[in-house]
């Protein structure tokens, strides 16, 4: 597969494509008005006061992380003009601390040729100069309205596919050091349409040496889940590698939103995790519950190489509502954000004028064991508001106590003593509501693990999910539980994040107390504190 421009054979040209098809500034304008009319009607009975959620309109991915010229910037796929999933766009905001958030204007809306059906997820990255860049994935349909099958316009020749996406990588450069602006420089990576079944997106690029390498995942012609390598010496000019890594499930067709960065285990040895979401993984016990599944396997890499995993695929999240992670280096930490995606119907966001948030920012490190922790960042302690100390509580057989009486923004630290408890299923009941409703976070003694269940909500999808605790974590005989409970999620952090659960939780009408409960048994609770939260400002 050699350098140059060819659609058919070669992947890049020798300089970026733009085909500006709309005016930028025109789109963006629109978009506002957009997000802004259904901001004004907007229902907050859900809204989140401390995760990150448009003001209006659909969002999903998160985009372009970056901390730039003294700010935390966070991008994120948008659809301003409805709350269901449509042409994308980029929405933003920005940080000095991580905790206090202000909106800054729409970056992106599709205008050019090769982006006319949305601007699609990319990464921010900063260059040898210090100046940021933005890779992104242009989207249209090859029979410019859907998904469904159409003819590729290929070099005045149609070619006949069986899916309707049509994708390219994409360039641009910000305008400022805010962030508000940005100029597109155009595609820098073409489909070869012989060689993918119509899946090519999301790329990622990062630094090893002197070069710069990006992979983005592609569905293969034969529809396999890869992810492709390229390189390049100026940021601009790429050239194919090789792929990067093929999921071996044969029933993976995609690798969406893929990530790829090296971590030291305990030992200082630089290990590679591999990131992304596996589209088309069937369900198989507790894995692979969700209609699409992100996880990571942890491995080796060498630059020029394939990437050789040493673990099995595991799940970043083990939620109802987790997807399209992306992470970010800063001075050495490898912070991370996630998508809480409301899949599965009903949605009941999106008759709010609003549907879609992010989890909190998490920490990737490698845990003694040798598998990834993500802890919510070091920050998130400055959003505590004030603390109310619980101390120890025990309950007799199935015993029940308000932790509180009315919570929608609280974060809750609770050690179980597990040794002294005999209780088949302990923990939290939040958002529990006068109509009996409520989400269940518990420990769950027959199975060994950490549940979310939903089954008494009355709002929304239900169903329970599952996070395991290893045979170390049960014979410690303690289990240490974080749980942030937001309007209309809850994210559980298992024993300092070895286990994550980010579920959506659509609270009924009225109080929404908090209750520790305990089933067929007793409950010790070494130690609970409720932390009232901030809002971080984009109410």
């Amino acid at each position: 597969m050699k350098k140059g421009y060819s659609t058919m054979t070669g992947f890049t040209p020798d300089a970026p494509v733009l085909h500006e098809i709309k005016n930028h500034s025109e789109a963006l304008a629109q978009a506002e008005a957009g997000v802004a009319a259904m901001a004004a009607e907007r229902n907050n009975r859900w809204y989140p006061k401390f995760h990150i959620a448009s003001n209006g309109g659909w969002i999903n991915d998160p985009n372009g992380l970056c901390f730039y010229k003294g700010r935390w910037h966070v991008f994120y796929q948008l659809h301003p003009y409805g709350t269901q999933w449509g042409p994308m766009h980029w929405g933003h905001v920005s940080s000095t601390d991580m905790l206090n958030w202000k909106r800054e204007p729409i970056m992106f809306a599709p205008t050019l040729e090769e982006e006319k059906d949305g601007v699609f997820s990319g990464s921010a990255v900063i260059g040898d100069d210090g100046e940021l860049k933005f890779y992104y994935t242009g989207h249209r349909w090859a029979n410019g309205q859907d998904n469904t099958g159409g003819d590729w316009q290929v070099g005045g020749h149609a070619r006949i596919r069986a899916g309707g996406d049509w994708q390219v990588q994409m360039l641009a450069e910000p305008d400022n050091d805010e962030l508000t602006s940005a100029t597109k420089r155009g595609m820098i990576i073409d489909c070869p349409t012989d060689k993918v079944d119509h899946h090519y997106r999301d790329p990622k690029v990062w630094k090893t040496g002197d070069t710069w390498y990006m992979t983005f995942g592609v569905s293969s012609a034969d529809k396999r889940g890869q992810m492709w390598l390229f390189s390049s010496k100026d940021m601009v000019r790429w050239e194919y590698e090789r792929v990067l890594f093929q999921h071996p499930d044969p029933d993976v067709f995609m690798l969406e939103c893929p990530d790829f960065f090296p971590i030291k285990d305990k030992d200082g040895n630089e290990k590679w995790v591999i990131g992304f979401s596996a589209m088309g993984s069937k369900p198989s016990g507790f894995m692979n519950r969700n209609v699409n599944n992100a996880g990571y396997m942890i491995g080796t890499w060498e630059p020029g190489g394939e990437f050789k995993p040493e673990t099995e695929f595991r799940l970043w999240d083990c939620g109802h509502n987790y997807y399209a992670p992306q992470s970010f280096n800063v001075d050495g930490r490898q912070i991370v954000y996630g998508w809480m995606s409301p899949f599965v119907q009903p949605i009941p966001m999106e008759d709010d004028g609003w549907c879609g948030q992010l989890t909190l920012p998490r920490e990737i490190t490698l845990g003694d064991d040798g598998d990834v922790v993500t802890a919510p960042v070091a920050e998130m302690e400055g959003l505590r508001e004030d603390t109310l100390d619980h101390g120890s509580i025990t309950l007799d057989m199935d015993g029940e106590q308000v932790i509180a009486d009315d919570a929608k923004a609280v974060e809750i630290e609770m050690t179980i003593d597990l040794a002294a408890s005999t209780a088949e299923r302990a923990g939290l009941k939040i958002h529990a509501t006068e109509d009996g409703a409520y989400t269940y976070v518990a420990y769950d003694d027959q199975i060994g693990r950490v549940v979310v269940d939903r089954q008494a909500m009355a709002n929304g999808d239900r169903g329970y999910r599952a996070a395991p605790l290893t045979d170390t974590e049960l014979a410690s005989g303690k289990l240490d539980l974080r749980v942030f409970v937001d309007r209309g999620s809850v994210e559980v952090y298992v024993n300092g994040g070895h286990q994550v659960l980010s579920s959506y939780s659509y609270a009924s009408e009225g109080p929404r107390a908090i209750k520790l409960v305990a089933e067929f048994g007793n409950l010790k609770v070494e130690s609970l504190k409720l932390h009232h939260m901030k809002s971080i400002g984009l109410e």
